[in-house]
């Protein structure tokens, strides 16, 4: 650990300031103002007859990204959260032997506090005059070397806060993040609907079709679930009187991942008493309205080389019309079984056996319909046999009160009218379970879940949104791993070699 040359020359240095009685890791530092509010505030100077202001006199710290050293003189550049200020320090303000030891010892990568007043240099930059210099937090490794950067992709996400040092871009982008989730946060807030907090850890997993990471309980001797949704919870909230409830929180799946997958991801469940999926979609497009208009984002917005339109309301499409008005899917093949499995495989993809008309209905959508998607556009009309947790709908008993939102080939949120009648939630979650020998995210039974829907939920419909999703796209970005912060990565192989040498060990 911090073992090649250059670390070794900083650690010296570090040293030496110790021994000067300089502590190069400081505590009491007083940030008076940001680098932003000093430029905004002193911006008037560079239409003033008067081009300093010497009796105004604040402290501002951040990170040196630059700096040139002169003969009596110095400039650098320092950034903090809010942007980056040029400061210049002189021989003749920090004394002779303060500055040769700041000349010496202060580096790139350094932070630094500096006190002093504005000016206008030569070339019209507003720039702090500094008349005291401290050495914050003397940086061990040194930056990347500024022209190439830091490009390599898996460094930038393995180091996230190396990344977030040399790219600007990257803090903007969760900067973003953190606002739409507040945005989202005060909508749900305003329409009446109540923030809770369920378990992360279940004793079955449940709440959405995937397969769940197990850890166990050494105190009680049990293996817990990871929490795939919320969604049993919360609509048990809904039986015990609540009437409109939301959650944002961290959901877990044992998949794979890519470029729309992670692990671990964040999602919006909220569920509203007395509703019906239809309420859903409807709101659904209002906190799309109120988030553009609190983000100041154009209703038509790019999207890598797509231009999409989120104007109101959004397209609406029943799941059987998409397929074969989108997907081009033969109409008179979706009612026999076999047709389906022969269409599929004459275009290359092999489905099992089991799959019911519902679930090869899935397979025609995910293959021929999701990515055309590009406007917003609300898929109706589910098949109830991939909806085991949806209401059937009083027309056709084999299709679900149910939808969801795709934008730009991509689903970004699932919702219904929730199932309420606990024989046939039980006749479902038994189906679901006799499944589990050949499909391992199939639901387990939730005997509790239906013991709870026995003391009756009233009429409800819920949803969930995927908040990554959704700032991948009011972002731009293209990659899940863009839009979170630390997002999960494969190991090292000198990480995985030390694991296996342990495990030799032992």
């Amino acid at each position: 650990m911090f073992d090649n040359q250059y670390q070794q020359q900083r650690i010296e240095k570090a040293e030496s300031l110790r021994q000067m009685g300089v502590n190069p890791y400081q505590n009491r530092v007083v940030k008076e103002c940001t680098n932003r509010e000093f430029l905004e505030k002193y911006s008037y100077l560079k239409d003033s007859e008067e081009q300093k202001a010497v009796d105004e006199n604040c402290t501002v710290a951040g990170r040196i990204k630059f700096l040139r050293l002169m003969g009596k003189a110095a400039f650098a550049k320092i950034e903090d959260e809010s942007g980056i200020l040029q400061i210049y320090f002189s021989r003749d303000d920090l004394g002779d032997e303060w500055f040769k030891t700041v000349k010496k010892m202060v580096e790139v990568g350094d932070i630094v506090a500096a006190t002093g007043f504005p000016f206008i240099t030569r070339t019209g930059e507003l720039t702090m005059h500094v008349k005291e210099l401290q050495l914050v937090t003397k940086a061990i490794t040194p930056l990347p070397e500024k022209f190439h950067g830091l490009q390599d992709i898996e460094l930038r996400y393995r180091q996230r806060y190396l990344d977030m040092i040399m790219n600007p871009d990257v803090k903007q982008v969760f900067l973003m993040r953190s606002k739409i989730v507040s945005l989202i946060r005060r909508f749900f807030e305003n329409h009446g609907f109540l923030e809770v907090e369920t378990p992360m850890m279940h004793p079955i997993p449940g709440g959405a079709n995937a397969r769940p990471f197990i850890t166990h309980h050494n105190a009680l001797g049990v293996d817990r679930y990871l929490r795939i949704a919320p969604e049993l919870y919360l609509k048990r909230l809904i039986v015990g009187g609540f009437e409109a409830v939301f959650e944002i929180n961290r959901n877990f799946r044992n998949e794979g991942m890519d470029a729309t997958h992670n692990p671990e991801f964040t999602m919006i469940e909220f569920y509203w008493a007395y509703h019906r999926y239809e309420d859903l979609m409807e709101l659904t497009e209002e906190m799309f309205k109120t988030l553009f208009k609190e983000l100041n984002l154009p209703e038509k917005l790019s999207y890598g080389e797509l231009e999409i339109d989120f104007s109101i309301p959004f397209k609406r499409i029943a799941y059987k019309d998409a397929l074969v008005q989108i997907g081009d899917v033969p109409e008179e093949i979706l009612e026999d079984t076999q047709k389906i499995r022969d269409y599929l495989n004459s275009k290359g993809i092999e489905v099992e056996d089991h799959l019911t008309k519902g679930q090869l209905w899935g397979e025609l959508f995910d293959a021929f319909v999701e990515e055309k998607l590009i406007n917003p556009t609300f898929v109706t009309h589910f098949p109830i046999d991939i909806s085991p947790l949806a209401r059937r709908s009083d027309d056709n008993p084999e299709i679900a009160d149910r939808f969801e939102l795709f934008i730009a080939g991509k689903e970004i949120a699932n919702g219904f009218s929730e199932l309420n009648d606990p024989l046939d939630q039980y006749e479902r979650f038994k189906a679901q379970a006799a499944q589990k020998d050949s499909d391992d995210e199939a639901m387990h039974m939730d005997e509790d879940y239906v013991k709870a829907l026995g003391y009756g939920m009233p009429p409800t419909a819920g949803e969930g949104i995927g908040i990554d999703r959704l700032v991948m796209l009011l972002t731009n970005q293209h990659t899940i791993r863009d839009v979170i912060l630390f997002p999960a990565m494969r190991p090292l192989k000198s990480q995985t070699e030390n694991k296996e040498n342990k495990e030799e060990e032992k």
